[in-house]
């Protein structure tokens, strides 16, 4: 594995991954996907010399030639294996941005409002509105985007 290995995992760190070079990034529309990742579409990325680093993600055979990966305790859809490279979900990537999407594939079954996405407009909290000091409230438990020596930490809910 080079240097400079890239890391990710799941939404809970059950599962922590490196991959040494990512290859091309797609988002993948076809409904299998939509339906792994309960979205629009699959943002995929092919990762070289990847290596599971805590944990192993449960897989599940959604058709004759793929299995995808996903974390059995959080839920969080990991990969994408056909045989050939594996492919891993750019979001699970502590750095996403590092994976910025080249090609669409499967167009027959996007949505047909994908495209206007970005137009929507963004809702913005009021600063001193309910939303704000609800968001102000959280404490995540959500792992964080970077490699842990010991997950989960001693503090945190049931901890």
């Amino acid at each position: 594995m080079s240097g400079d290995a890239i890391s990710g995992g799941c939404q809970c760190g059950a599962v922590r991954f490196r991959i040494g070079r990512l290859g091309n990034a797609s988002i993948c529309h076809c409904r299998m996907c939509q339906k792994a990742f309960g979205g629009f579409y699959a943002p995929l990325v092919t990762a070289y010399e990847l290596e599971w680093t805590r944990g192993a993600p449960k897989f599940f055979q959604s058709s004759n030639k793929v299995r995808r990966g996903f974390c059995a305790d959080c839920g969080t859809p990991l990969s994408y294996d056909y045989g050939a490279e594996t492919e891993i979900a750019i979001g699970a990537l502590d750095q996403p941005q590092l994976a910025a999407p080249v090609v669409q594939v499967s167009p027959a079954d996007k949505q047909p409002f994908v495209d206007t996405l970005a137009t929507l407009p963004f809702r913005h909290i009021e600063p001193d509105g309910d939303e704000a000091r609800f968001m102000a409230s959280l404490d995540s438990y959500q792992h964080p985007d970077k490699d842990t020596k010991i997950w989960p930490p001693e503090t945190g809910p049931d901890r």
